[in-house]
């Protein structure tokens, strides 16, 4: 079992525990004092052997601490990284070239080393994530500077060896911090990659943004392989892929003229607005299709975000601004009742 698993089991417990407060208060179901001794001493065995082993949320305290501590966790990493990077550039030009390699290369690799034997000790991973974010900072800080210390020509392989490095301190220790990291650098590659074999130098494949709809294409279909030992992973790849493809359908369906299609910007704007419709409702058939939460509200929101900005265009000049936001209100009501209507029809359907 991993730690996923057993916070959904305390949540369960606690859910179980209100709604039979529930019955008994409405006087359905009313267990006699020993059977409701041996539920709760079980739940609280149960509770306490997950809190022990690993480390879950048992109270509302305990979550809304837990989130304060990821939020520290992420800024300390951010404070740290910085710490460093200006550290080398203010003392790394004043040492000779030897020594500066050997830093170079031992200073990732101190940082992995300390990561793993944090991780062995510590069952909640907030160190273990603050030190590896600091390792695939200062990863990418090495290889940079590196790179310019040997006069190495400048590629989009490096987003590649950076997404590598991001993806094994994530698979290692079960971070999702590093994940996201290792999929923003493969994405540059695959988005850069995908804008080479078009013909575009590699530095401006963020001219195109068709490059990464490609790119979050490819990273989207990466839960079709299985994830056995780090099944969470695969909702951060699908959500990913997809942000990425609905942001390029966004700025495309706008600002036609950046698209490698050859027809004038104003088709290129109204298919790339057709699809932003299309893909976004497919994406919450489909996310509430396979229970994915997660897509439902990804797709939901740049559904309206295309409505929003189509409707931007057809009205923003023609009426007074007022009664613009009013109908964009009176819209939003109207989806409300739509979306209650589909969810009810849905729930009539598993019945």
């Amino acid at each position: 079992m991993q730690k996923e698993d057993a916070q959904k089991r305390v949540d369960r417990i606690h859910a179980f525990r209100d709604e039979l407060t529930q019955l008994e208060a409405a006087g359905v179901l009313i267990l006699d004092g020993d059977e409701a001794r041996q539920v709760q001493k079980y739940h609280d065995n149960l509770l306490g052997d997950y809190a022990e082993h690993f480390d879950v949320d048992v109270t509302g305290t305990d979550r809304k601490l837990s989130w304060g501590m990821r939020i520290v966790s992420f800024l300390g990493a951010l404070a740290i990284s910085a710490a460093i990077f200006f550290f080398f550039y203010r003392f790394l030009g004043d040492l000779s070239t030897s020594l500066q390699v050997v830093i170079l290369l031992l200073a990732p690799l101190l940082l992995l080393l300390v990561t793993g034997f944090v991780a062995t000790r510590e069952k909640t991973h907030y160190f273990t994530s603050l030190l590896a974010s600091v390792a695939f900072a200062a990863f990418v800080l090495d290889l940079s500077v590196l790179g310019t210390i040997f006069n190495i020509t400048p590629s989009q392989n490096a987003f590649l060896i950076w997404g590598c490095f991001g993806l094994l301190l994530a698979y290692g220790f079960s971070l999702r911090l590093p994940l996201i990291a290792g999929m923003t650098c493969l994405m540059g590659y695959l988005a850069a990659t995908v804008g080479t074999w078009n013909g575009c130098y590699w530095v401006s494949f963020g001219e195109r943004p068709e490059n990464f709809i490609a790119a979050g294409l490819m990273l989207a279909l990466v839960p079709l392989f299985p994830h056995r030992k780090h099944p969470q992973f695969a909702g951060n790849y699908r959500v990913f892929g997809f942000l990425a493809i609905f942001i390029s359908i966004l700025i495309l369906a706008n600002y036609g003229k950046i698209s490698y299609l050859t027809w004038s910007s104003t088709h290129i704007e109204y298919l790339y607005q057709v699809l932003g419709f299309v893909v976004s409702a497919e994406i919450i058939a489909l996310g509430i299709r396979r229970h994915w939460s997660g897509m439902v509200n990804l797709g939901a929101t740049f559904f309206v975000l295309f409505l929003y900005t189509k409707l931007y265009d057809w009205w923003w000049d023609l009426m007074p601004r007022y009664l613009f936001f009013l109908l964009l209100g009176l819209i939003a009501v109207g989806l409300l009742f739509t979306m209650r209507k589909f969810r009810a029809s849905g729930r009539e359907v598993r019945a």
